[in-house]
């Protein structure tokens, strides 16, 4: 028998409710993740208790969910979501049940959940619940529906992006029948809003294996949410410099960079603009004049209305605007792009250039390596060395030119801004008295 170690606070629920006559369970991914011996994020809890007998029943609780019957029990600083056995109406929206009904039984609410490897129950006692070959699936690693996966989409079509999300995580195929119905109602997605989706396609972005947007396209679901992926598989890039369509580019890119947020969207957007900046000289060389820019305007429009927050969205533009600047290796130049980039940023920056060229061509590579194994290099002696860099490093203040009779106002400022561009070029200017000198009259 399938054994899984609960944590004690869990097992102090499911005992607390089988005490009192209940039957309990712990539910869903947290079961999934324990047999693949990963360790769950949040553990669940279904019981056919109903949520006013489980308040009844733990000191503190909130009502998270109570219309779908789902109460968090609180025990110390750690929440754990307890839901009664339930069934789902019908689906009008494809987005949620018109209505919830509680119900007695395990199996029927087991029946409603999306993937079978998502609709386990496992209790100490009674061992684990598997009614729909979950076990069986997660051994042959594929992502399958529970009962018809046209039905599970049809009921919410969010589904369809979190088949694509899970395979993405845990390295999964799709089973035949519920990639077909994923295709069939991928147009779905336009009923599903943008906060949702955000949620699903970040999670695949910072997955293990992001080539399954690759799925994406083939399922037809990026032709719902972001068409241009499409066209970017398609556009070919014909240059010594590159050696794969800008979408196959971008592939490499992202798995080129480490798991974060903002570098996995930078990667992900960063040639988006190359489709529209196409051309072909008479020589049958392509080239993207302008792409940078023109991919920070398509990426500010995506990231806004897939709902990131103001600070990713300005990171993410920042990095693409300069992702193709034509550095030179001396330590002037790297002072100036550290000053344009933000030294919060820099590191950032460094991955996604690196991944960027290794993405190329062996041309492009051999030309870039040791342009950047330089600047690198004297990244790191301006880090040591503590080089000037931001106004902040300056040796005069604002402070000090009202002192010297400047009085406060934007002459103020372009007389700092003045004073950094000075130093960024010769560090050794960085003196309070040659500063006032030279830009104080």
């Amino acid at each position: 028998m399938q054994t899984i170690l609960l944590p004690e606070k869990v097992s102090r629920i499911l005992n607390t409710l089988s005490a009192a006559g209940f039957e309990a369970f712990a539910v869903g991914g947290c079961v999934r993740d324990a047999i693949l011996g990963r360790v769950p994020g949040d553990w669940d809890i279904t019981t056919n208790a109903l949520p006013e007998q489980v308040k009844a029943l733990f000191r503190r609780t909130v009502d998270t969910g109570i219309a779908h019957g789902t109460v968090t029990v609180m025990l110390g600083s750690d929440g754990f979501e307890v839901t009664t056995y339930r069934l789902d109406g019908d689906y009008s929206d494809s987005r949620h049940p018109d209505k919830v009904t509680f119900t007695a039984s395990l199996e029927e609410d087991l029946k409603r959940r999306d993937f079978t490897i998502n609709a386990m129950a496992y209790h100490p006692e009674k061992g684990m619940i598997d009614l729909f070959g979950g076990q069986e699936d997660l051994q042959r690693r594929i992502i399958r529906c529970v009962g018809d996966p046209r039905e599970r989409f049809d009921e919410d079509a969010l589904r369809i992006m979190r088949a694509l999300r899970f395979s993405a995580q845990l390295g999964f195929r799709i089973e035949e029948q519920t990639r077909a119905a994923i295709r069939a109602f991928a147009p779905r997605l336009q009923l599903i809003s943008r906060e949702r989706i955000h949620d699903e396609f970040l999670k695949l972005l910072l997955s293990p294996h992001p080539d399954r947007l690759l799925d994406l396209a083939e399922c037809g679901i990026t032709a719902q949410v972001f068409p241009l992926w499409d066209t970017m598989l398609e556009t070919g890039q014909n240059s010594p410099f590159h050696q794969y369509s800008v979408g196959i580019h971008t592939l490499k890119v992202i798995e080129g960079v480490p798991a974060e947020p903002v570098l996995r969207l930078a990667a992900f957007l960063h040639d988006c603009g190359k489709p529209a900046c196409k051309s072909t000289d008479l020589g049958g060389r392509d080239h993207f004049y302008g792409h940078a820019e023109k991919s920070a305007e398509i990426a500010e429009e995506f990231l806004k209305e897939y709902r990131f927050d103001n600070k990713t969205i300005a990171d993410v533009l920042l990095l693409i605007r300069v992702h193709d600047d034509h550095y030179h290796g001396t330590r002037e130049n790297v002072r100036r792009e550290m000053n344009r980039v933000g030294q919060e940023l820099f590191p950032s920056y460094l991955k996604l250039i690196l991944a960027d060229n290794l993405a190329k061509s062996r041309y492009a590579l051999e030309e870039f390596m040791p342009r950047y194994e330089r600047f690198h290099k004297l990244y790191e002696e301006i880090l040591q060395e503590g080089d000037p860099i931001t106004l902040k490093d300056l040796a005069v203040k604002g402070s000090d030119l009202i002192a010297a009779g400047m009085k406060p106002g934007p002459a103020l400022g372009e007389t700092l801004n003045r004073m950094l561009d000075d130093v960024l070029g010769n560090p050794k200017h960085n003196n309070k008295e040659y500063l006032l000198t030279q830009y104080v009259k």
